[in-house]
């Protein structure tokens, strides 16, 4: 028996065993960690900067970077979370009390069709007004209501929220303080070339940088020129639509335009004209070309990956991970794309021996 093979098959399976242990362990907190890692990503050029400004003290540059990513980036998206929640809080009321009839919203809408929709719409026997304003009514109410349940559901994981938050400051202070370190380590400890591993590395944090920096902060500019139309122009639930605009702007190709295009189309049918080619024109011309207009210079072309794949891997993320999946996504689709890049040109070098080689 091969002893030497026999001690390595058993530490690797050990090591697989352990390391499969401890991601177990931290799935709790995988949203703390990964935020955590993003943002030391992210305000790691400040931190350098600082460390250069105070030499010697690492550690009062990496607090100084944690207080300032918690002025500038984290208590304003916790202030506009609770606006939020209290927004969402006064929309059910207003339709629980009736102050926002959705059905006869819906009403007006078939009021102001014209004679050949409404044909259309008895030609093929798609069901009377009435039907229609109840479906409208019921899934108006069942939409509150899952609002209702979630909003709950967060108030009852606050506990569980403030850890996760707590454990991601901690993070970050380690991450920026220690980061260089542990990415050696890193480096060190995965079995590939030196060039290979830069390359790895490198496109992780490009994506990580691309996808927050890029991406959010393209989100929140179009969910605030949307909030500030629908504000302007009497929308109820201005902030929940601007919410949503952002959002929905993290979905590249469509992103917005499925909030505010509804809205201009409903205010077109509803017989406020100005209004609805107005935000039709505000959508277009300004929310919409904010993504051409600031991407490439937050983002620029370092990601390297179609659209089709960032859309796919975004969607498909924010589907399996939740609101962390738009940056697991495309994280995972680039690594994809970067590791098969690495194989195909190690082959080519003939650094692989091709299974015909064999």
């Amino acid at each position: 028996m091969n002893e030497p093979h026999l001690e390595r098959g058993f530490f690797l399976t050990l090591l697989a065993a352990v390391t499969i242990a401890f991601v177990w362990l931290l799935l709790p907190f995988a949203g703390a960690v990964l935020w955590a890692v993003a943002l030391a990503i992210l305000f790691t050029p400040l931190y350098k900067w600082l460390r250069r400004a105070t030499p010697g003290k690492p550690t009062i540059a990496a607090l100084v970077t944690l207080v300032l990513c918690l002025v500038i980036v984290i208590l304003p998206l916790v202030m506009l979370g609770i606006s939020l929640v209290g927004e969402i809080a006064t929309l059910r009321e207003k339709i629980k009390s009736g102050q926002l009839d959705y059905a006869a919203y819906f009403q007006r809408i078939l009021d102001a069709a014209p004679v050949w929709l409404t044909d259309l719409i008895n030609r093929f026997d798609l069901g009377d007004k009435a039907i229609w304003q109840q479906r409208i009514s019921q899934g108006a109410a069942r939409a509150s209501q899952v609002v209702a349940t979630q909003a709950l559901a967060i108030g009852q994981n606050t506990f569980e929220f403030v850890m996760s938050f707590f454990i991601m400051l901690y993070l970050l202070f380690f991450l920026l303080r220690d980061g260089a370190l542990l990415s050696r380590k890193i480096r060190q400890a995965l079995p590939l070339a030196e060039e290979q591993k830069q390359a790895l590395m490198s496109k992780f944090a490009t994506v990580i940088k691309a996808t927050v920096k890029g991406n959010v902060a393209v989100a929140l500019v179009q969910g605030t020129l949307g909030g500030l139309a629908y504000w302007f122009l009497g929308v109820q639930g201005a902030l929940l639509w601007a919410a949503l605009t952002a959002f929905l702007s993290l979905v590249p190709a469509v992103g917005g335009a499925l909030v505010w295009l509804p809205i201009a189309l409903y205010l077109l049918a509803t017989g406020e004209t100005w209004q609805g080619f107005g935000l039709i024109a505000w959508g277009a011309l300004v929310i919409g070309s904010i993504d051409n207009l600031l991407r490439p210079i937050l983002v620029g072309k370092e990601t390297q990956m179609p659209d089709y794949v960032v859309l796919l891997a975004t969607i498909g993320g924010i589907a399996l991970f939740g609101i962390n999946g738009f940056v697991i996504g495309p994280v995972i689709a680039a690594l994809f794309m970067a590791c098969w890049s690495l194989f195909v040109d190690s082959q080519e070098a003939g650094l692989v021996r091709r299974p015909e080689d064999l």
